[in-house]
């Protein structure tokens, strides 16, 4: 899923390179890729400029070790296709499961300035416009083409295509996450109407 692979992946904490990473996150997904600006930047952060180039050669670098790091910490916290994390073994775990991804999809500050990002700049960087696709659409519906696979094998949900089935749960919900990115204020109904369907969800693909 690295299109720039040999990249740095993680970087130590309190590191004035992960420092940069983290305010050029911030500053891209504000302002864009074209109006983030490496002087104000570097500035922000109490460096000259050529303090900064000794870190990273360029903007583009810098863009690239943002997208490195935010792929890294997304699939380490969430999963991915190849690091899907264990079926629930009942529908209720399924329910609890599904909470807590969403929670941290919500909550979590990286991801949502990710979002924003690749929300601005997908139209511009072909990582980031895979990157959205990944985050926005194929990679939460492979998670759970496999994890519904499972269930139905271990006779929890009934049989059905996994891939549809899949499909037909992420893509209403990121949608419901989109629209409270884009009306916070209404989050405990967006948040009311998501538990509704995932309920209902389970209730119609239950098995016995």
């Amino acid at each position: 899923m690295n299109a720039h692979g040999g990249r740095e992946k993680s970087l130590p904490p309190n590191t004035t390179k992960k420092k940069i990473l983290d305010a050029a996150l911030v500053s891209f997904a504000e302002n864009g890729y074209k109006g983030t600006n490496l002087r104000n930047l570097a500035a922000g952060m109490g460096l000259s400029k050529s303090a900064l180039y000794r870190h990273y050669e360029s903007k583009e670098d810098i863009w690239n070790a943002v997208i490195d790091q935010m792929e890294a910490y997304y699939i380490d916290r969430f999963g991915s296709p190849e690091k899907t994390p264990p079926a629930p073994k009942s529908c209720d775990e399924l329910f609890t499961m599904t909470m807590q991804m969403l929670d941290f999809t919500m909550h979590d500050k990286r991801v949502i300035l990710t979002r924003q990002l690749l929300l601005i700049e997908q139209f511009r960087d072909e990582r980031a416009r895979h990157f959205a696709t990944l985050h926005f659409l194929t990679g939460t519906k492979d998670i759970y083409k496999k994890i519904f696979a499972e269930m139905m094998e271990n006779g929890i949900l009934k049989k059905d295509d996994p891939d549809m089935l899949a499909l037909a749960f992420t893509a209403p919900v990121t949608t419901l996450i989109h629209y409270c990115d884009r009306e916070p204020e209404k989050e405990t109904e967006i948040m009311r109407q998501i538990e509704a369907f995932v309920k209902h969800f389970i209730k119609i693909y239950k098995k016995g």
